[in-house]
């Protein structure tokens, strides 16, 4: 399967390049599109908004509070500023993107008021786009400020300049926006960016989405160097320049203590980031533990430890220090952690033998991890003597061998040296299951930077399977009258094969709105996923008896969309019919004609279950994908069968530390579409709750898996993320049984 995309930088941070392990066969970014000729060449100018201070704007979740935002931004100073930079650089057509609606209406107004032939354009504008857009290239306007109707899906070949006004969320919005000038026009040499930058972490993303790369702190520092120094590698015709005081806020990046990128990691999550996040972010680790001698300590200073939190740092802060610090050449010490943690080692001490098979089956999930593992044991069993004894001699001996003491093995156990009061158990164990999770991703990322992609297909845990297809969530498909859209950045939902074959660059998903089309065979209600695929009117064929969503511009510039099933008349009219009796039919004149146009057509309806795959759902929101309520007394358990959807919903946690021996299961994955569950230990194959399990299809049963690796994330319960349906392979044992399930879609 070949995957393409135009926005590969999503603005809900998702790594999509993760859907195909890594795999990059090819890429074409801005750079090489200037180079190729099919993009103009650009000259960038980064202008420092010296009239707004960002710091005063709060900033939550990765976006400034709108309303402020846009009172910020709508003076007069800036407003002069903002004309006098663009008298001084501007060429001969220019779009300008603004914050809201009033920031665009006064732009325009200030820019009018000197003589300038400009005009706001935007869903309650008198003047619509398309005549907006005519005067622009006729030469009777010089500049129109919008808001966001301009990002995406508008062809301007005829723009050269672009003022961006405005912070951006992404890189994709970015190179949106500075896209609508980038376009090969006749006579166009070139396209300007002027780009008002503040110093603010917001503005980070923008010289890495010109320079095509992803650059920590540091490299942005070295970024803004190069800049300054005009050394900066440009496709031939391109230019960029930066006002000092950005370059001196770029050039300072490297040497911000570690509170500050803290915090900026803080305010962009919205809460409390965890060490691999702050790993992940590019912040210095070494300059953290100089400062504040620990992740922890960073967090005692912020004053974001709980009360528990600090007596644990106070009493056990040298193990923890350990944990975060110690050498690791291979990532063995971190996997005796994890399986201790599992069998809840703080609670009772786990026999050797039990603490080798949990750390065989912990590197056993963990495929690029079981690579470290010595030829003569990659193949052997987790409870053979062989793998007992090469796990005793690295890392049990290297916990053990600590001075002072650290753990030790009493009488065939693995023992802390060191007891945990019972009411501060569970926080300390998050505490420890943070400091691996971090050791273990800067370990695997280590690895990358060595092992051959190729050789690492196989990682588990599994992403989500089928073809990945864009889903609109903000675009309305009417079913009712004409409804207004806007179509925003579009994120990804995984079809499996029972929707045929499905192409990522023509089949999209969107939601309906109204019930226009519920009747008939097969109805169509409001809020339905719709699976459609994108046509034009040369592409479409004959449309007669299909439904279609037709696309119309209303008077204001905005797109709509309806849906309607398309009959012809016997003059030869087109008529775009209603499913539900109670909406008339539209027909469509000559006259009418040229302002319909065929958009897309109609597939089929996709089971809101389908659209879950590959989701993140907290305990009490999955019962509502069945169409039923959350109750604790029930949804406590790891199974749980729900009699009115004729469904069986296990709820897996792979990591069982904290949890008593008689409720640890044994659960993992076998490989990239098999799963292993244990049950609960009532359950026998005889009992109901077996049988229904082994002769699910038989009983027109379905069974639903959802799997989260650790109980806690954050120091709350963490989500689940669903995997689909799937079927029953085989079985084996009784009081637990243990029962293979395949994935539905690899089925």
């Amino acid at each position: 399967m070949l995957g393409l995309t135009a926005t590969p930088d999503r603005t809900d941070r998702s790594d999509i390049l993760s859907l195909c392990d890594d795999n990059l066969v090819y890429e074409y970014p801005l750079f090489e599109g200037v180079r190729g000729r099919f993009l103009v060449p650009f000259h960038y100018y980064g202008i420092y908004d010296d009239t707004v201070n960002y710091a005063e704007i709060p900033w939550r979740n990765g976006k400034f509070d709108p309303n402020l935002l846009a009172h910020k931004l709508a003076t007069l100073g800036r407003a002069k500023h903002a004309l006098r930079v663009w008298r001084q650089r501007r060429q001969s057509r220019t779009l300008a993107f603004c914050v809201s609606r009033q920031h665009a209406d006064f732009m325009a107004a200030q820019f009018i008021r000197q003589g300038v032939a400009a005009a706001s354009v935007h869903g309650e504008s008198e003047m619509s786009r398309g005549e907006a857009l005519e005067m622009l290239t006729e030469g009777q306007l010089e500049i129109i400020f919008s808001v966001d109707l301009f990002n995406e899906g508008v062809d301007l070949p005829a723009i050269d300049t672009v003022l961006l006004l405005r912070p951006t969320e992404s890189k994709v919005l970015f190179l949106q926006q500075i896209g609508r000038g980038l376009r090969l026009s006749t006579g166009k040499e070139k396209l300007v960016i002027l780009d008002f930058v503040g110093n603010h972490q917001s503005f980070l993303h923008k010289p890495q989405a010109l320079m095509g790369k992803a650059m920590n702190h540091r490299q942005l520092a070295d970024f803004a160097r190069k800049a300054q120094e005009d050394k900066l590698e440009l496709p031939d015709g391109c230019f960029i320049n930066y006002d000092l005081e950005v370059i001196d806020f770029l050039k300072g990046l490297d040497q911000r203590g570690a509170e500050k990128d803290y915090q900026a990691l803080k305010d962009t999550l919205g809460r409390r980031p965890t060490l691999t996040e702050y790993y992940r972010f590019g912040a210095n680790l070494k300059q953290t533990r100089n400062q504040h001698g620990s992740w922890f300590g960073l967090l005692n200073e912020m004053g974001d430890l709980t009360e528990i939190e600090v007596a644990l740092l106070a009493e056990h802060g040298r193990f923890l220090v350990e944990v975060e610090t110690t050498s690791m050449t291979k990532c063995f010490k971190m996997i005796l952690l994890e399986a201790f943690l599992q069998l809840g080692g703080w609670s009772k001490a786990p026999e050797m033998r039990e603490l080798a098979f949990a750390s065989w089956r912990i590197i056993k999930r963990r495929p690029k991890l079981n690579g470290e593992l010595a030829e003569a044991v990659k193949d052997v069993d987790g409870l053979s003597s062989k793998w007992q004894q090469y796990w005793k001699v690295n890392p049990v001996d290297h916990w053990t061998n600590k001075t002072p003491a650290i753990f030790q093995v009493d009488e065939g156990r693995f023992a802390s040296a060191f007891a945990i009061h019972s009411d501060q158990l569970e926080v300390f164990e998050s505490m420890v299951q943070e400091l691996i999770d971090f050791r273990l991703a800067s370990h695997e990322n280590r690895l990358d930077a060595r092992i051959d992609p190729s050789q690492t297909a196989d990682v588990t845990p599994i992403a989500p399977v089928g073809t990945e297809l864009p889903f609109f969530p903000s675009l309305k498909i009417a079913c009712g009258h004409f409804r207004t859209s806007r179509v925003e950045s579009e994120e990804y939902r995984s079809l499996g094969a029972g929707y045929g074959r499905l192409d990522s660059a023509r089949h999209f998903i969107a939601k309906a709105s109204g019930n226009s089309m519920n009747g008939g065979k097969s109805p169509i209600h409001d809020g339905d996923y719709l699976l459609l695929e994108q046509v034009n009117s040369e592409q479409a064929g004959s449309i007669t008896g299909q439904t279609l969503a037709i696309e119309r511009m209303d008077g204001a510039g905005d797109t709509q969309y309806l849906l309607r099933t398309v009959q012809k008349s016997a003059s030869g009219q087109y008529i775009l019919k209603a499913a539900n009796p109670d909406f008339e039919d539209i027909v469509v004149t000559p006259e009418l004609r040229e302002q319909f146009r065929t958009f897309a057509r109609f597939k089929t309806v996709v089971d809101p279950l389908d659209m879950a795959i590959g989701q993140e759902f907290p305990r009490e929101e999955i019962p509502d994908l069945f169409g039923t309520t959350f109750n604790p007394g029930n949804w406590n358990s790891g199974h749980i069968f729900l009699r009115d959807a004729n469904a069986h919903v296990l709820l897996v946690t792979l990591n069982k530390q904290g949890k008593s021996e008689e409720h640890r299961y044994v659960d993992h994955w076998i490989d990239e579409g098999t799963f292993h569950w244990q049950s609960q230990r009532a359950t026998t194959p005889e009992s109901k709750r077996g049988r229904e399990l082994i002769d699910h299809l038989k009983l027109g049963l379905s069974v639903h898996l959802f799997v989260r690796e650790n109980k806690l994330r954050n120091g709350t319960s963490a989500p689940f993320t669903y995997h689909g349906s799937v079927d029953y392979q085989s079985h084996q044992g009784s009081a637990p049984m243990s029962v293979v399930f395949r994935l539905a879609s690899k089925s």
